[in-house]
């Protein structure tokens, strides 16, 4: 294989991963041998992972990584209180070099969950990356290649993938029991509050080493009051809630809808509403996949959703068709509502069909494990190839925002008149910021509504195409810094 992933490439190896495969400078497991795993990057999501690692039988976790010495200390303290060894490093390429580690379990925020991968697959170790995949398109293209070129078990932590519930709610729209899919829409319904505005660059806190946390990405002065988790809303770091939460929904989207491939167009519509922060990220968005015949439409709300009705105490919750964060599939003869790992078909009355449990979610580690053992790949249930597929619509999406132009909502109107779904949702849109007293038609210099173009994208050439092609580029990859750039080959 050459240094491209095709999409030819893409779709191949997927069918092809469960060759089962030993590696000369690798550990040969036995089913009585316990599976030996560091655990990196644990604020929040990764502290879970430690604690459903450690309970697993026949695995052990070995190692922790934190580049935050405080969390790393507190958290070795814990298994020393247990009587349980554990190693304890700031720097996870020591983690690399430790031969006595079988696998790695990752969740530092999104700018490290490529190179983290593609490090552990040369150093011979399978990998649990958390959700999204890779921060830029271009990186996890090279994710893929690794986990194929080196033969490692590589899982994305887009748990619902193992979910029983909707893996049969989507058999059963499949096989015509609701007629031709029309649309398939994902929502991400989260109130996000503003992370402040800093007046100067801050002091990072002393526990923590600036450089390793900001690894490969560029080099820039802390410019948020908090930093951790709000990375989230910054562009170096993070993706928004479109890939933070959100990437759970478009991948359940795309999985729905049964596409392996890209749509032939994207675009976005979004701002970041309601207050003025040092957030970059839209807090209330819309991200358009043209698929055909049945289009993909992402919406992303962060503000309170809308006015408290008459005696209510609180913000309202709004809801689409009974789903907050989850998935729409509408049909010709009812619709597919679901959250969580299971939901409620509907017929076109809004009445109850048929219901699908939530179930199996939970075992998506164990998925993990299994595959380790068994040494096939090709038993995962969210392989690093489907994290990355899902990861490109985001990416498209956001970069279309990103580019797009500071526009009032008749404008956007304009150019989605004669576009049922998009107008439908730029409706919905307009209704939510209305209820948050977001004025779309008068000028905001801080507050903006952006439209962005349609964008289509090339994964044979891992290049954007078409009219806004070289300003749409610069999101693909960003530029290397030493020495935690990702590899021109793996």
């Amino acid at each position: 294989m050459n240094n491209r992933i095709t999409r030819r490439d893409f779709i191949k190896t997927s069918a092809a991963v469960s060759a089962s495969f030993i590696l000369p400078h690798a550990r040969v497991l036995g089913a009585n041998d316990d599976i030996r795993v560091a655990v990196i990057g644990f604020r929040s999501k990764g502290k879970g992972h430690i604690e459903d690692f450690r309970k697993k039988k026949g695995v052990r976790v070995v190692a922790l990584c934190d580049a935050d010495n405080s969390v790393l200390q507190w958290n070795v303290a814990e298994f020393e209180k247990r009587n349980e060894k554990v190693a304890g490093y700031q720097d996870m390429r020591r983690i690399m070099d430790d031969k006595e580690i079988d696998a790695i379990v990752t969740a530092t925020p999104n700018h490290w969950h490529a190179l983290t991968t593609i490090w552990a697959c040369q150093s011979g170790k399978d990998v649990y990356v958390e959700k999204p995949a890779c921060q830029e398109i271009w990186e996890g293209c090279r994710q893929v290649e690794a986990a194929r070129k080196y033969n490692r078990v590589v899982q994305v932590g887009t748990q619902k993938r193992s979910s029983n519930g909707l893996r049969d709610a989507f058999q059963y729209i499949r096989d015509g029991n609701l007629g031709a899919i029309k649309v398939v829409r994902g929502f991400c319904y989260k109130r996000r509050g503003s992370i402040g505005r800093v007046d100067g660059p801050q002091d990072p806190p002393e526990s923590v080493d600036y450089d390793l946390w900001t690894g490969p990405a560029p080099m820039l002065p802390l410019m948020r009051k908090s930093l951790h988790y709000d990375w989230h809303w910054q562009w170096p770091y993070g993706n928004g809630d479109i890939g933070n939460q959100g990437v759970h929904e478009f991948d359940l989207c795309r999985w729905a809808l049964g596409v392996d491939h890209l749509p032939p167009r994207v675009m976005s519509i979004g701002g970041r509403f309601g207050y003025v922060d040092d957030g970059q990220t839209p807090n209330t968005q819309i991200a358009y996949c043209d698929y055909e015949p049945a289009p993909i439409i992402f919406e992303v709300r962060g503000l309170p959703m809308q006015a408290p009705k008459p005696g209510q105490k609180g913000d309202a919750m709004p809801h689409y068709k009974g789903v907050r964060v989850g998935v729409v599939i509408e049909c010709e003869d009812g619709y597919f509502s679901g959250g969580g790992g299971g939901g409620w078909v509907y017929d076109k009355d809004d009445k109850k069909v048929k219901q699908f449990k939530s179930g199996g979610e939970e075992g998506h580690t164990d998925n993990f494990i299994t595959a380790v053992r068994k040494r096939d790949p090709g038993h995962l249930n969210a392989d690093i190839l489907e994290g990355v597929r899902s990861a490109t619509l985001f990416h498209m999406a956001n970069a279309s925002y990103r580019i797009g132009e500071a526009s009032k909502a008749k404008k956007v109107e304009k150019a989605l008149d004669g576009d049922h779904w998009g107008t439908e949702a730029f409706d919905r849109f307009q209704e939510h910021l209305e209820a948050n007293e977001v004025n779309l038609n008068k000028k905001s210099e801080d507050n903006p509504l952006i439209m962005g173009p349609w964008l289509t994208f090339d994964m044979d050439k891992e290049r954007f195409t078409g009219e806004f092609a070289e300003e749409a580029m610069q999101f693909v990859r960003r530029p290397a810094r030493a020495p935690f750039d990702v590899p021109e080959k793996v």
